[in-house]
């Protein structure tokens, strides 16, 4: 590979990738206030932008490795940057929330291609001895975009104007447009298979119905009824589309045949309970730190950004920890470990000192890290390259659905135990916080619980665990 193509410089490439489509989920959150007047509606008429975009990654990732395999890796994820880009555009240059919200879903097309493809690309130019690595390269940046987001959107709406928020775009896409054109290899498969369309309608439409449901009914004031049969609906059309899916194995966007290892399992399972719980932190953090401690939605940003500095620390250390601990170890202690570091979150009060917050805080973020960057890491480790595409796409699927349903779980349990404490959610109390984010810490233990029946070489060949290594090839 010359050097132009270098598998460094495309992993940089994917990694900016995986931020800006990650970013632009979130960073819209501060700014809905002013782009509800620029549209002259109301500001939680403006939640549509931010569910529209979720919703359409959640229901297009899935085609994604189909579209990779058919017409190449470099054509699907050029032509993701460009309609990404494009969108952005024309979201800036929306001027009635229809256009807004229909760019959007236009948008969330372009991302849904975006990031399981980029992770395709970087999949199948890594060897598996240098895996963790470029799992961990590409991982951080977008858990870094979730949490420096909102605090990125309001400062560029009360120092520019919403509008570049989307702007800004513009010439990182042209620039990633030209690298990938540049850099990455049109790879294509010389298997064809029919897409499975069955399965894409029946799985997309649950996976709607999830996120709108669950939203719906984390709300204050609204009927319960419709979203709860909206959900049950959406949980039957999920189990039909698994039923379809066993029916044609070997077409089909569930890939059963992976679900079988047990290392790829745990990233469906376990690990969707702790992208859940995990991302409910950054929805009621700053909530917790505006209404109950009183602080401005600046400052309470500034907070969030320890987490940012805990991701990026872990980076340097992953690699080492796997080679001296391997997976299950570290699946095991460090999952104990993130799941108390969310408690100590479940303890702060107005009185505790600023720097202790921060110190926690920088804490969770570098646990959470590892636990990412191992799970992800683990679930391709005994993935044969023939099986990559598919395997990658359902994963990219499950993922980004586990993260787009956190807020939507986050604001049931906060709403469940304010009502539990006898009072509205519209206005929690202090201790409701606390109780919420201890049952977010409980359900963070899904990867522990799940990693109980991982063996203990598991992903010897991509950790290099000195130990397992002597298991495996006894002397």
């Amino acid at each position: 590979m010359s050097k132009s193509r270098s598998p460094l410089y495309v992993t940089t490439l994917i990694a900016g990738a995986f931020f800006m489509e990650n970013l632009d989920g979130t960073i819209i959150a501060t700014a809905l206030p002013q782009m509800a007047r620029s549209f002259h509606v109301g500001a939680v008429n403006l939640n549509i932008g931010m569910t529209a975009y979720l919703l359409t990654l959640a229901v297009f990732i899935p085609i994604s490795g189909w579209l990779a395999d058919r017409y190449g890796s470099r054509s699907v994820f050029a032509s993701a940057i460009a309609i990404f880009t494009l969108a952005s555009l024309l979201c800036g240059e929306a001027r009635t929330l229809t256009q807004f919200t229909l760019m959007r879903i236009v948008q969330g097309m372009g991302g849904a291609m975006m990031v399981p493809v980029g992770r395709l690309i970087v999949l199948r130019n890594t060897p598996k001895e240098e895996l963790t690595q470029a799992i961990a390269y590409i991982t951080w940046p977008g858990l870094t975009a979730l949490v420096i987001g909102p605090a990125l959107g309001g400062f560029i709406t009360t120092y520019a104007s919403w509008h570049w928020i989307f702007f800004l775009n513009l010439p990182l896409g042209v620039l990633a447009l030209t690298l990938a054109l540049l850099w990455i290899e049109n790879v294509r498969t010389d298997e064809r298979h029919p897409f499975d369309w069955l399965t894409f309608v029946l799985g997309g439409f649950a996976s709607v119905g999830v996120v709108y449901a669950m939203e719906k009914l984390g709300g204050e004031g609204g009927r319960w009824q419709l979203p709860a049969t909206i959900l049950v609906l959406s949980l039957l059309s999920g189990s039909l589309a698994v039923a379809v899916g066993r029916r044609r194995p070997a077409v089909s966007l569930i890939d059963f045949e992976s679900l079988r290892l047990k290392t790829y399992s745990l990233s469906v399972y376990g690990a969707s309970a702790f992208r859940v719980a995990v991302s409910v932190l950054p929805f009621l953090l700053p909530l917790m730190f505006q209404i109950a401690f009183g602080l401005n939605a600046f400052r309470s940003g500034l907070y969030l950004l320890a987490l940012f500095a805990g991701d990026l620390s872990m980076k340097a250390f992953v690699i080492q920890a796997l080679r001296r601990f391997g997976f299950r170890r570290i699946l095991l202690v460090n999952g104990v470990i993130t799941a108390g570091s969310m408690m100590l979150c479940a303890t702060l009060t107005p009185a505790t000192p600023p720097m202790l917050i921060v110190a926690i805080l920088f804490f969770h973020g570098a646990c959470r890290s590892m636990e990412f960057t191992c799970m992800t890491t683990l679930a391709y480790t005994e993935i044969p390259a023939n099986r990559m595409s598919r395997a990658n796409g359902f994963l990219s699927a499950i993922m980004q659905l586990s993260m787009g349903l956190g807020v939507a779980v986050g604001a049931i349990t906060l709403r469940l135990v304010a009502h539990a404490h006898g009072h509205s959610a519209a206005t929690p109390q202090l201790r409701d916080f606390h109780v919420a984010i201890m049952v977010m810490a409980v359900l963070a233990l899904g990867p522990v619980v799940d990693s109980l029946g991982l063996s203990p070489n598991a992903g010897v060949a991509t950790s290099g665990h000195n130990e397992a290594k002597l298991e495996v090839n006894p002397v």
